[in-house]
Order: structure tokens, then sequence, then C-alpha cells
């Protein structure tokens, strides 16, 4: 047993530069044995109460240096955090430009995000120096104590607020307070007084679920004799006990499910348990989002050549123990998902556990039932589509150990596994692994991070590795983050990629087809529908219509608050902002000169629905975009309603493109494929060869052929040539030419320092100060110079220039991006200029943001 007092270094929920560090807290003997490294904590900080979290535990100064607080509360027994996941923490702290306090928050389900509340209750020495005398009886009949007041008299109003506290011991403020609405000066007075005395106690969002459950109290047979001792007025309560009795094995029920099957009240059950034949008990249950469901099991699949060389290969590193990281470069449907499965099922032989990061939005029904037909309740799900008590109870199941398996989207990849062995990344290129709020985290850099800590394998697979991803594979860097390089260039059913047709719509315009399908499209869907066979239909793009124009004055309608237009959105009938929310009735004459030519212009998933109703009378039509997926489950019931052959075309944006699979689809249509290619993005050309190839993957994965058409007004651009060919090598050697030359990923790292103030000239100052200064540091340390120098350690600076989108909510934006390579701490440059700088910018209402290997650049 350890003697001397002992002290917690903790790191609060205050996320604030100057609270960015560890503050020491006495730990009351009580605690000793429960507090270590991970534990969540309520501490007094100022005069509040908050919560923290303990990153270590070390022995007090003999004599102490200072006067020390102790530790107020223990707020859960089992620590929330593991050790390696506090290291983690720090580790973020420092790769993402965040406090630690955010990359802990990140780790926890929304449920444990205690904020601290206030409660009032009696002060102890209330009684002595306040003494009170009884006045008349209440309605209840009971004695009110009247409140003494200095000179003797008595103050009803302060009494019949003492007696509500004195009922309850401890009330909340925000109960008392609408107790007592017009009182709130007689509550300060009290509290001043020292009447009544304010505490603050750290409470949870949400709580373990409980049921009252049934159980006999006493054995089967006596239970059988007593059957025969209840009078005839207690038959309810005999039939009770005799349904008990016939459900014996599957006891305890619960309380709901005896009173529904018996028609009885709760009171008829609480009078047996008075009489000691059952027992009535709080039980915690676990909230399951697929209880109910059955999922069909299934049995491992023979591998091909490929996937056997493949599997041999991560196995191998698995059973060492030892971290290693491999890029699975597998074109769709070469069978990369049994792969997984086959390496977790070694996984948990092991005795170790498994995390499948899946993007959110290839997070579908399918997916999730191949893994549970595979290892059944041995997963836990973790999506934002789950309530928040769902996802607390699946993070609980993964902490205490109940399941080995936990698939879900980003967050999954801090699942509190203690033997973690492998972590599985699919569709690595996916930019939805970057969090673009604090901490702006890349999930695949966080998932090598924690192999690293406990001696795991990752798995990067994709058809379309990204090109950082797989520049560093062919490489052989020796990043720790450089994967090896794993290929499965065919199909595990030997059957060929579907044929891509590439539809030029400049010249279906020229031969009058002013429609949104081209006419091989046309023919296409036709074809289908009479063979009833089904199509997929990619628009990467939401709403009715893209904008609103006014064909007299070139008005548009644009948002009042952000530099961007309006988008039309049918079903509502109102234009609506994408970024802020606002939203505004569709104008009948034009704002501007009050002209009726008001027209619709682009093409949104809602308008593609209508035209094929016109085109195709009685075509059956699933949308899925972020308008008809809001609801809960709605993921589900949509392809459900496609994968049962309601359907004959599923219409979506980027949601449709991965991780689908559905035999009867021989047609992929791409209404725009080169949209995303005139954004303000240097990885615009890389996306837009991602999505094609991987929506194009989407047909004839079984045993019927597929065909892709690809409609597009810049036919002639690589990576639509490219992915028009199944060709990723191609695509790859001339994106890198153009990275090259331009200085971009992955020949360098970049940091993205966005600016936002609602007045512009301050934004341009501040802005140009902190460029000036990171310039000015940089040039002191050597660091500073044109990316084109050869030497390895350099760092270019460029702007501050306006954002691509210059105004959001009413702020205006500016940016500067940091271009670096080599062995020089450019993250840490640039977090010390911002927190220089962060004291003037709060008083000016600056907002700076740091966001480090950026994946969104508007």
């Amino acid at each position: 047993m350890e003697t001397g007092n002992l002290v917690a270094k903790v790191i609060v929920d205050v996320p604030a530069k100057d609270t960015d560090r560890t503050f020491d807290y006495l730990i009351p003997d009580s605690m000793r044995p429960w507090i270590e490294p991970g534990s969540r904590v309520a501490v007094p900080f100022g005069k509040r109460t908050v919560q923290a979290f303990v990153i270590s535990v070390v022995p007090a100064d003999e004599p102490p240096k200072y006067r020390m607080r102790a530790i107020q509360e223990l707020l859960d027994l089992v620590p929330p955090l593991s050790a390696d996941l506090v290291e983690l923490g720090k580790w973020m702290s420092e790769r993402y430009a965040c406090n630690q306090i955010m990359a802990l928050q990140v780790m926890i389900p929304t449920a444990l995000k205690g904020k601290a509340e206030r409660y009032i209750s009696i002060a102890e020495q209330h009684e002595l120096t306040h003494p009170q005398r009884p006045i008349q009886p209440n309605q209840g009949g009971e004695l009110e104590w009247a409140l003494l007041t200095d000179d003797g008299m008595s103050d009803p109003t302060e009494s019949r607020i003492v007696s509500f506290i004195q009922e309850k011991e401890q009330v909340p403020l925000q109960q008392l307070s609408r107790r007592f609405p017009e009182e709130a000066e007689v509550i300060k007075s009290l509290l001043r007084r020292g009447v009544l005395q304010e505490s603050q106690v750290i409470k949870d969002k949400l709580g373990k679920k409980t049921m009252k459950s049934v159980d006999l109290a006493i054995g089967i047979d006596e239970a059988s004799t007593a059957l025969e001792q209840f009078s005839a007025k207690a038959q309810r309560q005999r039939e009770v006990l005799a349904f008990l009795l016939e459900r014996s094995e599957f006891l305890p029920l619960s309380l709901k499910e005896v009173m529904t099957s018996l028609s009885v009240p709760a009171a008829t059950v609480k009078a047996l348990e008075d009489k000691g034949y059952v027992l009535l008990e709080d039980v915690e249950v676990f909230r399951d989002p697929y209880r109910g469901r059955h999922f069909k099991p299934t049995e491992p699949l023979p591998l091909t050549v490929e996937q056997q060389s493949v599997y041999e290969r991560i196995i191998r590193q698995l059973d060492t123990r030892e971290q290693g990281a491999y890029l699975l470069h597998g074109v769709t449907g070469s069978g990369k998902t049994e792969i997984y499965l086959q390496t977790i099922q070694r996984c948990i032989e092991q005795n170790r556990q498994a995390i499948v990061l899946v993007p959110e939005i290839s997070l579908t029904p399918q997916m999730v039932e191949r893994f549970k037909g595979r290892f059944g309740d041995q997963v836990a799900v973790m999506h934002s589509r789950l309530s928040g008590g769902e996802r607390y109870d699946e993070w609980r199941k993964i902490r205490e150990g109940r399941v080995k398996v936990a698939i879900g989207a980003r967050s999954a990849v801090f699942a509190p596994f203690r033997e973690l062995g492998l972590i599985i990344m699919d569709e690595e290129h996916e930019t939805s692994y970057k969090q673009e709020e604090t901490p702006k985290y890349h999930a695949r850099d966080v998932a090598i991070r924690r192999a690293h800590q406990h001696g795991a394998v990752v798995i990067l697979g994709s058809a379309t590795p990204s090109l950082e991803s797989y520049y560093a594979a062919r490489s052989q860097s020796n990043d720790e983050f450089a994967p090896l390089l794993l290929e499965m260039p065919t199909r595990a059913l030997g059957n060929m990629l579907p044929e891509v047709h590439i539809m030029d719509m400049r010249e279906e315009l020229r031969a009058g087809n002013r429609s949104m399908f081209s006419r091989a499209l046309h023919n296409g869907i036709a074809e289908r529908l009479e063979r009833k066979e089904q199509t997929v239909l990619l628009l990467n793009r939401r709403g009715h219509s893209t904008f609103v124009m006014c064909r007299s004055c070139g008005y548009v309608a644009g948002c009042p608050h952000c530099d961007i237009s309006l988008t039309y959105h049918q079903r509502s009938n109102n234009l609506r902002c994408h970024y802020c929310g606002y939203s505004e009735p569709v104008p009948q004459t034009c704002p501007e000169c009050g002209s009726e030519h008001i027209r619709y212009f682009g093409t949104g998933t809602q308008r593609v629905e209508e035209e094929l109703a016109k085109l195709f009378p009685g075509i059956r039509v699933v949308r899925m975009d972020v308008d008809t997926t809001t609801e809960k489950n709605a993921h589900e019931k949509l392809l459900k309603q496609f994968r049962d052959k309601k359907a004959d075309v599923l219409l979506g944006t980027q949601m449709v493109a991965k991780g689908l699979d559905f035999p009867d689809v021989t047609l992929v249509g791409v209404i725009t494929a080169d949209s995303a290619l005139n954004l303000p993005d240097f990885r615009a050309a890389e996306k837009t060869f991602q999505l094609l190839t991987q929506v194009a993957g989407r047909a004839g994965r079984h045993q019927l052929p597929g065909e892709v058409f690809v409609q597009s007004y810049t036919p002639e651009h690589y990576s639509v040539i490219h992915a028009s060919r199944h060709d990723y090598a191609s695509f790859v050697r001339e994106e890198l030419k153009h990275r090259r030359n331009l200085h971009y990923p992955p020949y360098c790292r970049l940091i993205l320092v966005t600016f936002s103030h609602e007045q512009l000239p301050v934004l341009v100052r501040l802005a140009e100060n902190y460029s000036a200064t990171l310039q000015g540091r940089a040039r002191q340390r050597g660091w500073f110079g044109n990316m084109d120098r050869l030497t390895s350690d350099v760092l270019d600076i460029l702007g501050p220039v306006a954002s691509p989108i210059s105004r959001i909510k009413n702020r205006y934006r500016f940016q500067c991006m940091i271009k670096w390579r080599g062995n020089i701490d450019a993250i840490g440059l640039a977090q010390q200029v911002a927190d220089e700088m962060a004291e003037s910018a709060q008083a000016q209402k600056l907002l700076i943001s740091l966001d480090v290997d950026p994946q969104m650049l508007m």
C-alpha cells in the first residue's frame, strides 16, 4: 500500500489556450483505489465545478509547495479512457494543433460529456443561527415551518422556499426557479445570508437504461404449493404466479411484459412482492439498435489465388503481434470484404479485437449485415444515425469486453478496446475520414498511431486509393505512416469490369437533345425496364435545381448571410442555403426588376426524379440524398425497397456510389460526371476519378454483365478518360505530374489557416499580420523559401486571400496556405503564431482556425 498523498494531474474541460495544460489536485483517500489515467472526475476550478480527465497520478511533494485543492467527485468507477487513449490524445493535440481536452472529448460518447448543474440546499449552520417555529398545517395536514428573521418576525415566502428545499434535501436551481418564478430576489437573499448554499454537480447527458424485472423470490416447489393457498379474492395474483412458473426458464421477465400478457396492473405484482413470492428489481438493459433483427449466418468463402496471397501476407504480420500497415488496392468486386472478414476471424482466434471503419455514407445495412452475419452478437455498430442512448450502450459493450468487433464511421477509431489486434479502413480514400470540426484529425493517421501502441495491423482498402497513401506505399517511404502495397487487380467471381461509355453532352445538344439524359442512357434505361433489371443513377448534387435566376436581368437568388447561391427544393417549395440553413419562399417575380421570367438552372436529384417520371410513365424510383434520409433507418428502408425489386431505379448522390452490391443492377448512369472538376480544389480530378470508378463498380457484380454511361461536358479530361478505362495506374501517373509541378501533396504537406470576422478591413489586417509574422519566424530559422528549392527542409506561404466561399453566416473569410516538406516543425510554428495572436484576436472577435493536412479547401 502506497503511503503519502497522491496527486492527479488533470486536463480540465475548459477549451482555452490558457487551460491547455495539466492542473494538480489531491486525491482523497477514499478515491485512491479508483483513480487512474483516463478517469473522469469533477474538480473545483475557480468558482466553478468542472469535468476533468486524469492524465497521470504522481506522489505529492513533501512538504507541499502550495495549498492544493482536492478532487470533489469520481464520475465513473471504470475510467472511460484507457491509458493508451490518453497518450493518443496528447499526440493528436500536437499533430492537429488543437487543445488536448478537445482530443480527449472526441473519444467518448456524447452521453458522457457532462456539464455542471447548480444545486441549492440548506446550509449546515442554518438551524443554529436561524431558528424556526411551526405555523398552521398545510393541505396535507403537515406543519409548515416559518423562518424567523432577525427581529423575530417570520417571512412566509422564505418559509415556503426553505420547506420545499428541506423536503427534497437538494434542488436543482432551474427546478427551484420554476417552482418560485417570482421569488428570485428572495432566493438570492437567502443565499447571501447563508441560509441556503449552492453547490455544483457534474451530470451526464444520458444514463444507463433500466427496466423493472420480475423474478421468483421462492423455489419452484414452494411456488407450486403456494398456488393452492390463494383465496377467491386473489385470483389475479394467482394467475401472475402461475404465469411466472410456466415461464420459469426465462426468468427474470420485465414487469411490462407480465402486465401486458395478463392485462393486470402493477399493483397486482406488487402485492405478490409484499407477500414474499416475487422479487421486483431495477435491472440494466442495453439499448440495441438491432434488437429483434435476424441476420442470416454466413460461412467463410473459398479465396481466389489473389485473395489467398493477400490474406497470408496479412496473417503473417498479425501472428507476429507487431505493428504493420497495408494498402490493399483491389478493383471493385475483387473480394476485399471477404479478406476483411477472414482476417477478423483470425484476430478473434488470438483473443484480440478488431475495428472496422467505413465512410458514413457507406455504412449501409448491407455492410452491417455482412459483419453481423459472420460474427453475430460479437459486433457493435457505431454511427450517427443511432440515438444517443444506443451509441452509448454500443460503446459500453466495447469497453466492457462484451464484443470483439466494432464497426463504424470515423470516430469508431477510438473504440475502447484493450487488446486491439486489427484496424480495417474500407474506402480509405474517402474525405469523410477527415473531421472538419476541431479536433481536425484524419482517422487514417490515428488508426496507424493506435496500431503502433497495440502492436496491431492496419488494412487500408480501396479500389481508388488516395494519392498520398499510394505514393507512400510505392515509394517505400520510411515515414511511420507509410503502408506496404498489396494488389488485387481482378474481380473475385472472374467476371469482367463493366464497359464504360463516355457521352459528350455537347454533341447531344448539337443533335437537338435538350433532355438531361443522353440518347444512349435513355435507351439503356428503357432496355432495363423491359428486361426487369435495375439501374443506378448518380448525380453528385441534391435539391431540385442548383440555382434560380431571372432571365431578364440576370439576378441569381443568393443567401443574405453567405456568398453562395440558394438551392431550390421542390418538396418544400423553398430556396435553401446548404451552408447556414437559411431558407426563403420561391419568388414569383424577380426582386430586382420585377420580371416574371424566373427560371431554374442546373440539375438536382428531385428534378431528375421528375424527368424520369415524364419519360418513363410508371417507373419506380428510390431517391437517396440528404433530404430523403434524415429519418432514422431511412437508408435501410430505401435500400431494402430496392433490394426487394420494388423499384427500378436507385437515384442518388454520393451515397449510392459505394458499398452497394445488388445482383440485378446492370446499368449505371452518371448524369453530370464533371460537376466537381471546376471546384477550386487541387484534388478535384482525383475526386472525380474516384467517384466515377466507384459508381461504375456497382454494375455487373454478379452473373449479369454491366454497362456504364458517363455523361460529361468535358469528356476529354484525363480523369474521365482514365475512369472509363478503369485505369488507375495511368491516372496516377498523370495526376502526379501536375502535383509535382504545383508542389501539392504527396510532394509536400499543407496547413490551411482560415480567418473570419464580421468586418472585412479588420479581417484583412489581422490575416496579413499573421502571414507576415509567420514568414519572419520561418526566415529566422532558415526554412522560408520557394518550394522549387532542392533543399528538403523548406516552407512557403500562399496568401492571405479571400476563401473560395468568402462569407458564411455573415462572417467574411480569408485564408493562408502553408506548404512544407522535410523534418521541420511547421505545425508547431503555425500554432505558436496563432497563440501569440489569440488575446488580440479574442478582443477583436477574430476567429483563427488551423487545419493540418486539409481535405476541404472551400
